[in-house]
């Protein structure tokens, strides 16, 4: 099911891009400085417009993913601490059980009853 929504995404997607990039065919300049647009040093000549919108999209994409990654540090962080806790308590549990099981008398005596058996009483 993932896999068909997957691919109906990326057709949509392409069906939005490819019209867009047969409109945009035609060259353009393109120019970094914006205080003169003349200066050959900072011009790139003849790129086509849809490499330039392309461009735009994946460099606002990977600046939203950063600064998105950037707030969610926080989050991570906390969720590592948590897990390492976890880790401890998980580890010092089993150390618990060992201790336990090797301090179980061999002989045929019961210890406590557990909770909720009846049977004992």
């Amino acid at each position: 099911m993932t896999r068909f929504i997957k691919n109906v995404i990326l057709f949509a997607i392409a069906v939005v891009l490819v019209p867009l990039s047969v409109a945009n065919r035609h060259t353009v300049s393109l120019s970094l400085n914006p205080f003169d647009p003349q200066d050959p040093r900072l011009t790139i000549p003849d790129v086509p417009l849809f490499w330039v919108i392309f461009a735009s999209l994946g460099v606002g994409i990977i600046v939203g993913g950063l600064g998105a990654w950037a707030r969610q540090g926080r989050w991570r962080k906390e969720a590592r601490v948590k897990r390492r806790e976890a880790d401890k308590w998980h580890k010092e549990a089993d150390q618990l059980r060992e201790m336990s099981a090797a301090n179980q008398p061999a002989t045929g005596v019961k210890g406590l009853p557990r909770p909720g058996d009846r049977s004992a009483a």
